[in-house]
């Protein structure tokens, strides 16, 4: 898919926190859903909390600067992952600060990506000091470009200094439905959705060597068994696309439903069980013609 725009977006509904303590590395261990042990000032990671029963609660980014472990989570939910984190904490020597007041998380996208990403940085989640702050390679896909967690009172000025053009935040949304990427409180359902309909395999957020975490289990026997029924994929309208919640239809089968959506795209919960039993060219939501994309990153098939 090609890059809508190039620049960078200051993206406003996410939220910071900042965990610090001796032991704050072990307690992420054994609650979230990736490798702690990959996070270092040079690489970052995403990961999920889980339920007890398997299903999804937060997705966020895990980076490391100066000997602190940063969350770049969804701004709504982040004072319920707040709650959620000290509730988890019992005696262990952990502080979970809210910073959001204070550090901003910004992407960029295109070739303002390459323009912030040090000579000779290419993989996935690989992270490396800009401004007062912290950069990395977006460890789900590549083509989502950079984020940065910058000071809200320097970030602005460091990046006029760089010659950069801002953006909308529109122009992020349109990449991440142009890429098929979802994200937890949008497409990902909280107390709902499970962990690999939501993609979370082929989105690198999820470690199934690292061993226990909060709903391991289930996400375990899912990944032996193969018993994934739905996925969460990209989908592609003649016109706009309907609002969130929209059913999708397959004439009198219930195939999805549609979720976030920017112009034409939308991500949406498709059925994956009836796929075979349906005409393609049936698929509508709202009336309008539904067409079903398989984006290269899918490793599996959706059929």
């Amino acid at each position: 898919m090609p890059i809508p725009e190039n620049g960078a977006v200051l993206l406003d509904r996410r939220g910071v926190l900042k965990i610090t303590g001796p032991d704050a590395r072990d307690f992420l261990q054994g609650l979230v859903t990736n490798d702690m042990n990959k996070v270092h000032a040079d690489r970052a990671i995403y990961a999920a909390l889980l339920t007890p029963q398997g299903k999804f609660l937060f997705d966020f980014f895990i980076a490391e600067h100066d000997g602190a472990l940063f969350m770049d989570c969804n701004g709504e939910q982040r004072h319920d992952l707040v709650k959620r984190l000290n509730m988890y904490k019992l005696r262990a020597d952990v502080d979970v600060e809210d910073v959001t007041e204070r550090i901003a998380v910004y992407g960029f996208i295109g070739s303002a990506a390459d323009a912030v990403t040090p000579s000779g940085i290419a993989d996935l989640g690989t992270a490396w000091a800009l401004s007062d702050s912290v950069a990395f390679i977006d460890p789900r896909l590549k083509d989502m470009g950079v984020r940065a967690l910058l000071s809200r009172s320097t970030g602005e000025e460091w990046i006029a200094q760089q010659g950069l053009d801002r953006l909308d935040q529109s122009a992020y949304l349109d990449l991440r439905m142009a890429l098929g990427v979802p994200e937890g409180g949008t497409d990902i359902r909280a107390d709902k959705a499970f962990l690999l309909e939501s993609n979370f395999d082929e989105l690198h957020g999820v470690d199934h060597q690292k061993g226990c975490y909060i709903g391991q289990e289930t996400t375990s026997r899912t990944k032996r068994r193969g018993l994934i029924r739905k996925r969460l994929l990209p989908i592609e309208f003649d016109g706009e696309a309907p609002p969130p919640g929209t059913p999708i239809q397959a004439g009198k089968i219930e195939l999805g439903t549609v979720f976030s959506g920017a112009g034409s795209r939308a991500i949406a919960l498709i059925r994956l069980d009836r796929l075979d039993e349906i005409d393609v060219a049936s698929v509508t939501a709202e009336g309008k013609h539904v067409r079903i994309i398989k984006p290269d990153w899918i490793f599996k098939p959706i059929s």
